[in-house]
């Protein structure tokens, strides 16, 4: 959409390689160019935010920034309800320095034994940060359970072991066109489009 963004270029403001595909998928069709702070080399800004809101923010205006660019940021996570709403905005930190989801899922699933109430969702905040300050901020939720064990090798972090109310496949197991209809991400980026790139 014209006037949306200043240029034709926007920063993803992460270094996950499966989370920026999907964002270019999402959003590929409203900007002309868009490049990750990965390859970049943009650095990594602690996230010391104690929501998924505040750490968006936090991201993004750290890359736009560092690039003199408008910068996209996702922050996003898994929420259990018998757990209290973990692992939440620490969902990557489960997965450890190398980034191990298989062992967070493990996790997740050894931490509920015995609850017995697998409901959770993902939850998706998404920041839009413009060089001069400027910010907008929405969030998504897709609402769901976990399965056990592990089902589908598509998406990434802890979609194998969630299903979405009223499918029967997990994320891990949908193709991304059915994943980008009804996820988190998906809820979020409708919300930012509305605001910024339709306004």
């Amino acid at each position: 959409m014209p006037g949306a963004l200043p240029g034709d270029t926007l920063v993803i403001a992460s270094h996950n390689p499966g989370k920026v595909v999907e964002i270019r998928a999402l959003l590929g069709s409203y900007v002309a160019r868009i490049v990750s702070a990965g390859e970049l080399g943009l650095p990594e800004p602690e996230e010391t935010g104690t929501s998924f809101i505040e750490n968006a923010e936090l991201k993004a205006r750290a890359a736009a920034a560092a690039a003199r660019l408008p910068a996209l940021a996702d922050d996003s996570g898994l929420a259990v309800e018998a757990l209290g709403g973990a692992p939440g905005i620490y969902s990557a930190r489960w997965a450890g320095p190398d980034k191990d989801f298989a062992a967070a899922m493990k996790r997740v699933h050894e931490a509920l034994h015995g609850a017995g109430d697998p409901r959770a969702k993902f939850v998706c905040a998404l920041s839009l940060a413009w060089p001069d300050g400027r910010i907008e901020t929405v969030e998504g939720v897709v609402h769901g359970h976990l399965v056990w064990p592990p089902r589908g090798t598509k998406g990434f972090g802890y979609d194998p072991m969630f299903v979405a109310d009223g499918h029967s496949q997990t994320f891990g197991e949908m193709e991304p066109d059915a994943k980008h209809a009804i996820s988190h991400r998906a809820d979020a980026f409708r919300k930012l489009v509305a605001k910024v790139f339709r306004s």
